[in-house]
C-alpha cells in the first residue's frame, strides 16, 4: 500500500513537472528563487511560489547548480537567471530583484518549502501598505547562550529604534518588497539584507513584521567544520556593514533614500559576491543542532 501511495505521488509529480506552468507577461507578483544544487526540494518550491498569486512570474537564479536545477525549473515554467560560478543566495535575490517586473517581490529559498497559503500572507501585506513585510521568525533567543546571528539581528534592531522588529531580518526568508520600496533603496542593495533593512527603516518606508514561518525548522541540518562557521561569519559581518551604515546616516539630516546609481549598486554586488562563494559552498554540506538560526 504504502509502495502503491508513493507511486501515485511520482506520477502526480512527474505531471505536473511536465506541464510547467506559464508566467504571466505582466505579472503582479514576481517570486525569486535563488538555488545552488537544490534539486530535491526545488519542484515543491515551485509549486507554491506559483499558488501564492494568481498574477505572478516566478524567477529561478541558478548560483553554480551542477545537480539539474536548471533543468527542473525550466521544465516546470520559470524564468532562468543562470551563472556558472556560485553567487551565494544574497546576491542571487539582488540579481533576481533586479530583473523582476511585478509590483510586489517575494523572496524565498529554492530548499525550504513554505505553503502557498504562507507566502500569500506576505504578498497581501504588501497589497495592503507595506512596503517590506518580513517573516515574524527570529530563532531560538530565549536561551543563556543566544546564538551571535541572532544577537547581531537584535542589535541593528535595537540600534535603528525599532523594538517592534524585535531581531526580524531581511536575512530570513520568506519577505516580500514594493516597487516602492525597491525604487527607494535600489536592488543591489539587497546583496546584504541587514544594510538593505537599515537603508528601507532610513528612508521612511512602511516596515513591518507581518507572519510567522519556522524556517528554522524546515532548513536544512549543517555542521561547523573544525570551528569555523563562515556562513555566521557573513551574516554577522553584514550586520556589522548595516550598523555602519546606520551610524553613519544617523548623522546626516533624515530624508528618504534616493534610488542608488548603477555603478554604486554594481560595486556592492560585486563586493559580496567576492565574500559569499566560500559561504555558499559550506551552506550545502554544513550540518547544524537546534541552535542554527535558520535564515
Amino acid at each position: 500500500m504504502k509502495k502503491r501511495r508513493n507511486a501515485l505521488r511520482k506520477r502526480r509529480y512527474d505531471f505536473t513537472s511536465k506541464r510547467g506552468y506559464i508566467n504571466d507577461p505582466s505579472p503582479k507578483v514576481s517570486v525569486i528563487i535563488p538555488v545552488y544544487n537544490e534539486r530535491r526540494r526545488l519542484a515543491a518550491v515551485i509549486r507554491e511560489a506559483y499558488r501564492a498569486h494568481s498574477s505572478i512570474e516566478v524567477i529561478v537564479v541558478i548560483n553554480g547548480s551542477t545537480d539539474g536545477s536548471r533543468r527542473l525549473a525550466e521544465k516546470m515554467g520559470a524564468r532562468i537567471i543562470s551563472y556558472a560560478d556560485p553567487l551565494g543566495h544574497d546576491v542571487g535575490r539582488a540579481v533576481g530583484a533586479r530583473a523582476a517586473l511585478g509590483d510586489i517581490v517575494l523572496f524565498t529559498d529554492g530548499d525550504i518549502v513554505i505553503p502557498a497559503g504562507k507566502l500569500a500572507a506576505f504578498i497581501h501585506a504588501v497589497e495592503s501598505g507595506v512596503d517590506v513585510a518580513m517573516n515574524t521568525y527570529i530563532g531560538p533567543s530565549k536561551r543563556s547562550a543566544v546564538h551571535r546571528v541572532i544577537l547581531a539581528k537584535h542589535a541593528l534592531t535595537a540600534f535603528m529604534q525599532r523594538p517592534d522588529l524585535s531581531g526580524t531580518s531581511l536575512t530570513t526568508i520568506p519577505h516580500a518588497l514594493s516597487r516602492r520600496a525597491l525604487d527607494a533603496i535600489g536592488t543591489e542593495v539587497l546583496a546584504v539584507p541587514p544594510k538593505a533593512l537599515a537603508a528601507a527603516v532610513r528612508s521612511g518606508l512602511l516596515v513591518k513584521a507581518v507572519e510567522y514561518v519556522a524556517v528554522g525548522a524546515k532548513n536544512p541540518l549543517r555542521r561547523k567544520g573544525a570551528g569555523r562557521d563562515p556562513v555566521g561569519d557573513l551574516i554577522v559581518g553584514d550586520h556589522l556593514e548595516a550598523l555602519h551604515y546606520w551610524l553613519e546616516a544617523a548623522a546626516l539630516p533624515a530624508r528618504p533614500v534616493e534610488p542608488a546609481e548603477e555603478g554604486e549598486n554594481e560595486t556592492a554586488c560585486e563586493t559580496k559576491t567576492e565574500r559569499e562563494p566560500e559561504a555558499a559552498e559550506s551552506f550545502q554540506q554544513e550540518i547544524t543542532t537546534a541552535e542554527n538560526p535558520g535564515d
